[in-house]
């Protein structure tokens, strides 16, 4: 009996890596048939799953090479090959030949990355940051981008009375117009060795985290009240974070470099 439980307790997390695969899947055939808005909310209930499976794991111990593995698989499809097919179907698929580079490109990026992360996560270690831009993000932030647009075109009473912010939606044909840029960014992110914030050291015992947890309540309200446009900012705040710490990193070193200059020659 108590081996039964413990393989059932095995199964319980690849469950939920499951459930993301399965999502990633229905998701390609939504942006296929022309549904994007329903493609899109799949892929956010993959997120879900591919942030609950991980955990779960961790808190009944039974993490293992298998799952890492198949959580890999599930990551290719519901974050590289579901959102390019998404994007494609929604944006590049009127520039021919370059609109399918693109999208060939953002899913090899989004192989590559996985892989890279596999290869570094056999040391057992919970790093503060990754390295370069997760697939998770990267997708994420082209899945709030085609619930925001949707909105934006979407027939009256279609929409269900969500609330937008409107100078984001003032500005999402604008965005429209880059999405073939950003998704070319956001590949080159995913492969590069720009460092980005990972939140799984994150404990609440330490100082500053009550200030936090308002922070993260507010959070939750914006997104209750404006969800689309709420998750649509916070993925690209997350996307642009690591740019801007990259840049300051690099200016901070420059300055240093200089300073040392001016020494040397006084």
């Amino acid at each position: 009996m108590k081996e039964k439980l413990k393989k059932g307790i095995y199964i319980f997390p690849s469950l939920f890596t499951c459930g993301n695969m399965a999502c990633g899947f229905l998701s390609m055939l939504a942006s296929i048939e022309g549904n994007f808005t329903k493609a899109a909310w799949l892929l956010i209930l993959s997120i879900a799953f591919d942030m609950l499976d991980g955990r779960v794991a961790r808190m009944t111990k039974t993490t293992s090479e298998f799952g890492v593995q198949l959580d890999s698989l599930s990551d290719l499809v519901s974050f590289g090959l579901a959102p390019a097919v998404m994007m494609y179907q929604l944006v590049l698929n009127s520039m021919d030949k370059i609109g399918v580079a693109i999208a060939v490109l953002f899913v090899l990026c989004s192989a590559l990355r996985l892989a890279k992360f596999n290869v570094t996560a056999k040391d057992g270690v919970v790093h503060s940051s990754f390295i370069g831009l997760p697939t998770p993000a990267s997708a994420g932030l082209l899945i709030s981008f085609v619930l925001s647009y949707e909105l934006l075109i979407a027939e009256p009473g279609q929409a269900l009375n969500f609330k937008t912010i409107p100078l984001l939606m003032k500005n999402m044909p604008v965005f429209f117009k880059l999405m073939p840029v950003v998704m070319v960014v956001l590949s080159l992110l995913m492969v590069s060795t720009v460092p980005y914030a990972s939140f799984k050291k994150f404990k609440f015992a330490k100082p500053k985290a009550f200030q936090l947890l308002v922070l993260i309540i507010i959070l939750i309200a914006l997104i209750i009240v404006f969800p689309q446009n709420i998750i649509f900012i916070l993925f690209l705040l997350y996307a642009l974070s690591g740019i801007a710490n990259f840049i300051l990193k690099y200016w901070n070193i420059i300055k240093r470099l200089s300073a040392r200059k001016e020494k040397e020659i006084q």
